[in-house]
């Protein structure tokens, strides 16, 4: 599209779910203040796009991880000293879908729900509602209600490393949903990150990046933080648009050594983009996996009705029946 301002974009993400990219006028909004080593795969005078290398073909079997959490209610505890501590009911879900990409099928092979009161509260105990029970997460410092619904981030990944641990097999790819984080220790297992927040690399190497055709990656390079690892960008097919539209990092453990993030990082190119999606069908194309979507309705399903949860909740606290 062209406007009397010049050229512009629409990204094809629905607003609703925020943007694909955080963006500045050059891409993902924040710069990085990690260390970035760029001459991992290739010397940075020398990056250029990587296509399927000849031979590479995905695997019989991949996992798709991912999980989901909602805050059923938001609630204050009242101490023995008249204080108080703000507390809120959580319930997560996590589960993982195997496709067989031989017989092309795909299926549930596990799903699991917890749920959580989390707070600050030395006093707090497990909350009952109805046939449903809270058990306390007990957080440290001063736990601001703000700050709470981070918490449950934790047992949620904890989840999500359960249910893809009985789910595993030999040879077979695990892709999570998001940064690998705690996960890195998992084997052939890579981190998927659908949503850009942070520049990693300069404006020269910026620009192989949205120069990726669909169903090319970048070279490796590696993130020097607490949480990096080897990291490295694709782009799924999608029609033309903005600059990063498609595109997505993937990451895998920093413990690998380079030959072996190069070689799944070829892994994930002749993998992922068979599952990216299409505008018509999600509001979060193409990087929002098939898979994966089709995983967070069913999950969202498996938490059960909110709103009966939160009258649940509300008459245990104004009975007083509901600490256990």
């Amino acid at each position: 599209m062209t406007s009397p301002g010049g050229r512009f974009y629409v990204d094809t993400w629905d607003p609703s779910y925020g943007a694909s990219f955080e963006a500045s006028a050059t891409g993902p909004a924040a710069p990085s203040s990690a260390q970035v080593e760029t001459d991992a795969e290739l010397p940075a005078v020398d990056w250029r796009a990587i296509d399927v290398r000849p031979g590479v073909r995905a695997p019989d079997v991949v996992l798709l991880v991912d999980g989901v959490r909602r805050i059923d209610a938001s609630l204050w505890t009242a101490e023995a000293d008249g204080g108080s501590f703000p507390g809120v009911a959580a319930s997560y879900a996590a589960g993982v879908v195997r496709c067989d990409l031989e017989r092309g099928a795909a299926q549930l092979a596990g799903a699991r729900v917890g749920r959580g009161l989390f707070t600050a509260s030395p006093s707090a105990q497990d909350v009952v509602a109805g046939s449903i029970r809270y058990p306390v997460h007990r957080v440290s410092g001063t736990g601001e209600l703000a700050k709470l619904p981070v918490a449950v981030q934790a047992p949620l990944t904890a989840l999500e490393v359960a249910v893809s641990d009985a789910a595993r097999s030999d040879g077979d790819l695990l892709v999570v949903d998001g940064p690998l984080r705690s996960r890195r220790n998992l084997p052939r297992t890579l981190g998927y990150i659908k949503t850009q927040h942070s520049q990693y690399l300069d404006a020269r190497l910026t620009a192989v990046v949205t120069g990726l055709a669909a169903g090319q990656r970048s070279p490796v390079f590696r993130v020097g933080t607490a949480w990096g690892g080897w990291s490295w960008y694709l782009r799924l097919p999608v029609m033309a648009g903005a600059p990063w539209a498609g595109i997505v990092r993937v990451e895998c453990s920093p413990d690998l050594e380079i030959s072996e993030a190069i070689e799944l990082a070829d892994l994930s190119l002749a993998t992922l983009p068979r599952f990216a999606s299409t505008p018509y069908k999600d509001p979060r194309a193409p990087q929002n996996l098939i898979p994966i979507a089709g995983l967070e309705r069913r999950l969202r399903a498996l938490l059960g009705d909110a709103r009966l949860l939160h009258r649940a909740l509300s008459a245990a606290a104004r009975t007083g029946t509901g600490r256990r």
